[in-house]
C-alpha cells in the first residue's frame, strides 16, 4: 500500500489503479471506527499505478458509491498513516494551546473530570487498565503489540477493534503537550491508578512542564477510583491542589524507575496493598468467586444457573479495591473451562450466559 499527503488529503493506492482519497476535517485522532462509518471518502482511477507519484484528485472525478473492504491490520495502518499527518498538523496549530492539562487513568474517569472542572480544560483519559494484563514493555510498540495480544484472548469489554488505535491515540496527545503548561495527574490508591501514574510520569520524562499530583483518595477513606469520586469532590481537590507545590525532579525520577521495574514484569494481576503496587497470582480472586456462586446456590429452592453479572455484581461489595469486572468475568470463563463451573448460553459477554457449580 502505497500512500502520500496533499493536506487536508491523503492518498491511498490500495489496488493496482484504484486510490482512495481521505479528507482530515478534525485535528481530533481517528479510531478505526471513525473510518469505517466517515463519508469523506473518495474513490478514483488511474490508467496506471505508477501514475500515482503524480496523481491529484483535483484534476480526476471520481467513481460513485464504491465500496471497499480492508483486512483489519491493513486498517490499522490507514488510521496510523492519517493520525500521522494530525498529528504534524496539530504541532504547528496554535488553536492546540491549553492552560492545563489533566491526565487520569481511565475514560470514565476523565469523563467525571470534565464535568467537576471548569473551561478551559484538557483532560486526557487513558482507555486501559492498568490493575490487569501485562505490563511488559508497554512503553514501545513491542510491549503494547504483547498486551494488545492478552487482552484480545481474555478480555470481553467490546473494544478490541479499536483499542490498539486509542492506546496509541492517547500517547499521541500526552506528546503533544506543550512544554509550558501545567500538568495535572490524577490517581487514587488502586493498582489501576498507581500504575498510570508511574506509566505517565516515564512517557512525560522529557518534558519540562510543572506537574502537580491529585490524590483522589484525600477526600475518601477507601482506594477509590477517580471516578467514584462526585464532581464537587473532584472540583474541591482541584482547588486545594493550587495551594501545593509540583513534583520535584527527585521524586520524578524515583517514579520512572518504578516504572522501569513494572514494565519488567510479566504478571497480569495488580492489587494496592499496603501502600505497594503487588503482583498476585491470576488466581487471586478464584476462591471467592466459587464461594460466592455457592452462597447464592444456598439462597434458590433448587440449585440452578445464575447470571454471570448477577455473581460479578455480588462479588463487587466484597472487594476493598474494585478490580476490573471484565477480569472478573475472564476468570469465571476460566473456571468454566477447567470443569469447576457448568455453562448455559455463549460467553461472549458476561450478560450472555450463565454458570452454576458443577456437582
Amino acid at each position: 500500500m502505497e500512500s502520500k499527503v496533499n493536506y487536508p488529503f491523503i492518498y491511498f493506492l490500495l489496488e493496482s489503479n484504484m486510490v482512495f482519497v481521505y479528507r482530515i476535517k478534525t485535528l481530533n485522532y481517528l479510531n478505526a471506527s471513525d473510518l469505517i462509518d466517515s463519508n469523506e471518502w473518495e474513490a478514483y482511477e488511474l490508467q496506471h499505478h505508477t501514475l500515482f507519484e503524480t496523481f491529484n484528485h483535483e484534476d480526476s472525478k471520481s467513481i460513485e458509491d464504491l465500496g471497499f473492504w480492508l483486512e483489519h491490520d491493513k486498517l490499522n495502518d490507514i488510521v496510523e498513516i492519517i493520525n500521522d499527518c494530525i498529528q504534524k498538523q496539530r504541532s504547528v496549530d496554535r488553536r492546540l494551546t491549553t492552560q492545563a492539562v489533566h491526565i487520569v487513568s481511565s475514560e470514565s474517569a476523565a469523563g467525571s473530570v470534565r464535568v467537576a472542572l471548569a473551561p478551559p480544560k484538557h483532560v486526557i483519559g487513558f482507555p486501559d487498565c492498568f490493575s490487569i494484563g501485562p505490563l511488559w514493555k508497554l512503553e514501545i510498540k513491542r510491549g503494547q503489540a504483547f498486551r494488545n495480544d492478552w487482552l484480545f484472548e481474555n478480555i470481553n469489554d467490546g473494544q478490541e477493534d479499536v483499542y490498539q488505535n486509542k492506546f496509541t491515540n492517547t500517547l499521541r496527545e500526552i506528546e503533544d503537550i506543550s512544554n509550558h503548561v501545567p500538568i495535572y495527574i490524577w490517581y487514587g490508591n488502586n493498582a489501576d491508578e498507581q500504575c498510570g501514574l508511574r506509566f505517565f510520569l516515564y512517557l512525560l520524562r522529557n518534558k519540562s512542564n510543572e506537574i502537580f499530583l491529585i490524590k483522589t483518595t484525600e477526600h475518601s477513606k477507601t482506594n477509590c477510583a477517580t471516578s467514584q469520586l462526585n464532581s464537587q469532590q473532584l472540583a474541591q481537590l482541584f482547588v486545594d491542589i493550587k495551594e501545593k507545590k509540583p513534583i520535584t525532579i527527585q521524586d520524578r525520577l524515583i517514579y520512572q524507575n518504578e516504572w522501569e521495574t513494572l514494565s519488567q514484569t510479566n504478571d497480569v494481576l495488580r492489587l494496592w496493598i499496603n501502600n505497594e503496587i503487588k503482583e498476585v497470582s491470576e488466581k487471586y480472586f478464584d476462591s471467592l468467586i466459587i464461594v460466592t456462586i455457592e452462597r447464592l446456590h444456598n439462597e434458590q429452592a433448587t440449585k440452578d444457573f445464575i447470571k454471570t453479572g448477577t455473581v460479578i455484581a455480588e462479588l463487587l461489595p466484597l472487594m476493598d479495591e474494585l478490580p476490573s469486572v471484565f477480569f472478573l468475568e475472564c476468570r469465571i470463563r476460566f473456571l468454566v473451562y477447567s470443569g469447576v463451573l457448568a455453562l448455559k448460553g455463549i460467553p461472549k459477554s458476561m450478560r450472555h450466559y450463565s454458570v452454576k457449580l458443577r456437582e
